[in-house]
């Protein structure tokens, strides 16, 4: 049976920071070889390299991206986290790796400051 040995807030703490850090290296060893992950447009990852490029990704786009946790919940191996830019991380965790990520935000937020999509005219 699966188990934390560490507390799930510690680690999705350790996740950010190395997140935070662009330490590439670090992020491989904190997610398991079976990991999912899913997102936005209908983004379904199964596999720690798939998750990992898909991260990578996010910071190759972004240079500065910065995870600023401003509320979470921790209930056994889940750790949810309300994040800015109107955004939801969901993370549960099995032998202090990381095995399952569910992301939500606001897409049209993001295109919008990205200059992709048109900002709405105001009322």
């Amino acid at each position: 049976m699966p188990t934390v040995t560490t507390d799930p807030k510690v680690l999705a703490a350790k996740f950010n920071q190395t997140f935070n850090a662009h330490d590439e290296k670090t992020l491989s060893s904190l997610i398991a070889p079976n990991a999912t992950f899913t997102a936005p447009g209908d983004i379904r990852l199964e596999g720690k390299e798939a998750v990992l490029a898909y991260t990578y990704g996010w910071l190759k786009a972004f240079p500065d991206a910065k995870i600023n946790v401003t509320h979470e919940i921790v209930s056994g191996p889940w750790v949810v986290r309300k994040v800015a830019g109107r955004s939801v991380s969901i993370n549960r965790y099995e032998n202090d790796l990381g095995v399952e990520t569910r992301l939500y935000f606001d897409m049209v937020q993001l295109l919008s400051q990205l200059g992709v999509m048109p900002v709405p005219a105001k009322n």
